[in-house]
């Protein structure tokens, strides 16, 4: 820490010299006719901001009052310390450091008696006795349970914390002092800053009790339904609690349908982890009632408004038919799901969404996508803490996921979950593309979703992609072509992808420029490696038949077919029932581009 104060910022450092003049002052006053040498406040000062410091970052009693006991030495000759705390009736001790018995923790006194720590609790004010004779004298009845063998003064200073007096702390010298000169003052200061110290311990251990009660309470989802494998892990990594803001939920629907949400709430203390627990409950209970994805998050987001905490919280929460594979997302503000393919090629798949829930700017929208799942096919929903953990950004972060995700086969969830987690977990300071470790760690909540074959032992080849693009969905062309790019990750040919994304993109705006339907996208590889075959396919319900045209030098339009004609290995038009579908192939060793 020492270094990291050389080396901070010129107003960290004016900070920090105002608050050694602060406590120097609180130490007492310098040579100014006290005939006391000026280095003494200076060196209080100093040594209350040491241990300041110390104290802060101490998890415990025992710990605070070592650190304490360093201080000892000539001007503060310390024996011994205890701390009080009082109920209804009695004053305990609740920890000591160098106490004998008699004001060990094995203390425990009545607060009616006449003792110098009962005192302070009746009226907030430090006792400071500078000599045996003057405890004697002051409290006679308590002097037979003082620590007189080997004390020789003792201060008992009130514990104030946010105004409120929580205990007592003594504190025993081997040497009479003089509480005046500025010594006073420093013990009350010193006090403070145990007081404070010893509230951080009290409410860590109650945070800690009850982040670790909410983490029993999610525990893992349950394994799903038949046909779909769920696999879920949560990696508490911010704040020192068992739980955070992260969560993930398993809900058995009517149908044998089945429910999955996560989400985040924004925050990683115990005020985020309670609301947390009643988001999670709430929408739970929304989706039992059997509302619909989009219901279920409008419903989310209002309540979680109504509790008035101003935090909001991203979510995404799906119905999945494990007959057909067909999922229904509705996604707030959350990152978008990840889908594996049987052949390991991973896909970032774009949902629609909304705003976070609980902002309640009255949009209270959240379209439903619907995406379905091919046999041994995987989505990945994750906290943002997965992708942006050790320092990556959504890029880099995404590019580790997919590195991780991509090996093996899709027969054993958990141990791609696990795979998952300790490429993220582990050391990665060496890591390409991280950021150096000025970072805040965020916690990590995963599920894998898997739609399980009909029968194991079938091969499932090829790699297929297949998303609809509505009318008003501006966005979506450009979250088509970065799912191509995806699915053409390794093709042998790189000049054919950005043929495939612009013939795509053609097929895709014919549609929603010329009709009012919305565009079905299918895509489909075939083949073994440097031999296969790319066939994709765009589909609509109107009966209008693209045609040839000669489009002229400055035309914006009229181009799609020509290029098919130019850039595409085969292409036709086929009708269909309803509408028709227009589709191109490539082969991977096909001839050289006109």
């Amino acid at each position: 820490m020492a270094g990291g104060r050389e080396h901070g910022s010129s107003e960290e450092r004016d900070a920090e010299l105002r608050q050694v003049e602060a406590l120097n002052r609180l130490a007492g006053p310098t040579a100014d006719g006290t005939g006391r040498a000026p280095e003494r406040g200076s060196r209080r000062g100093s040594d209350l901001l040491v241990a300041g410091h110390s104290l802060a970052r101490s998890e415990s009693l025992a710990e605070a009052l070592a650190l304490i006991s360093q201080l000892s030495g000539p001007e503060l000759p310390l024996r011994g310390q205890a701390v009080f705390r009082a109920d209804r009736a009695f004053l305990h001790c609740v920890g000591s450091l160098g106490a004998c018995d008699a004001e060990g923790e094995a203390f425990r006194l009545p607060l009616d008696v006449d003792h110098p720590a009962t005192q302070v609790t009746r009226t907030g004010r430090p006792v400071l006795l500078a000599s045996p004779q003057e405890y004697r004298d002051r409290f006679p009845s308590a002097w037979p349970l003082s620590d007189r063998a080997g004390s020789a003064a003792w201060a008992y200073l009130p514990l104030v914390t946010y105004g409120q007096l929580t205990g007592v702390w003594l504190a025993a010298f081997e040497a009479p002092v003089r509480m005046t000169d500025g010594l006073g003052t420093f013990l009350m200061t010193l006090a403070r800053l145990l007081g404070q110290s010893i509230e951080q311990t009290y409410n860590g251990r109650a945070d800690h009790a009850l982040s670790q009660s909410l983490r029993s309470s999610m525990d893992r989802v349950g394994p799903g339904v038949a046909g779909l494998t769920v696999a879920a892990r949560y990696v508490p990594t911010g704040g020192g609690l068992m739980i955070g803001g992260d969560w993930f939920d398993s809900i058995v629907l009517p149908g044998g349908r089945l429910g999955l949400v996560i989400g985040d709430v924004q925050g990683h203390d115990v005020q985020a982890a309670g609301l947390m627990s009643q988001l999670r409950t709430a929408i739970h209970a929304y989706a039992v009632e059997g509302h619909g994805p989009d219901a279920v998050l409008v419903r989310a987001s209002h309540f979680l408004a109504s509790l008035d905490e101003d935090r909001f919280a991203t979510c995404i929460y799906l119905e999945a038919d494990p007959a057909t594979g067909v999922l229904r997302i509705a996604r707030a503000g959350h990152p978008h799901p990840v889908l594996r393919l049987p052949d390991g090629t991973c896909l970032l798949k774009h949902v629609r969404g909304g705003l976070p829930l609980g902002l309640d700017l009255g949009e209270d929208d959240y379209p439903v996508s619907v995406v379905t799942l091919r046999e041994n096919e995987i989505l990945m929903l994750c906290t943002d803490g997965l992708i942006e953990s050790g320092g990556h950004d959504m890029y880099s972060g995404w590019l580790r996921v997919r590195n991780a995700l991509t090996p093996g086969a899709a027969d054993d969830v958990d141990a791609l979950a696990d795979r998952l987690l300790n490429a993220v977990v582990a050391p990665h300071a060496a890591e390409p593309g991280a950021r150096p470790t000025s970072f805040t760690e965020d916690d990590i909540a995963l599920l894998l979703l898997r739609r399980d074959p009909a029968d194991p032992a079938a091969d499932h080849p090829g790699r297929r992609l297949r998303l609809t693009l509505e009318q008003d969905q501006a966005q979506g062309l450009a979250d088509a072509r970065i799912e191509l790019q995806g699915l053409l990750h390794d093709w042998a040919r790189p000049e054919h992808v950005d043929t495939v994304v612009l013939l795509a993109s053609e097929l895709l705006g014919n549609v929603l420029i010329h009709t009012e339907c919305a565009a079905v996208l299918g895509a489909e590889i075939s083949g073994v490696q440097g031999r296969r075959r790319l066939r994709v396919e765009v589909t609509d319900r109107s009966d209008e038949v693209p045609n040839r045209r000669a489009p002229g030098e400055l035309s914006s339009s009229g181009r799609g077919l020509v290029l098919l004609d130019l850039l595409a290995h085969r292409w036709n038009i086929r009708p269909e029932p309803e509408g028709k579908t227009v589709w191109f192939e490539l082969d991977e060793d096909g001839p050289e581009e006109p």
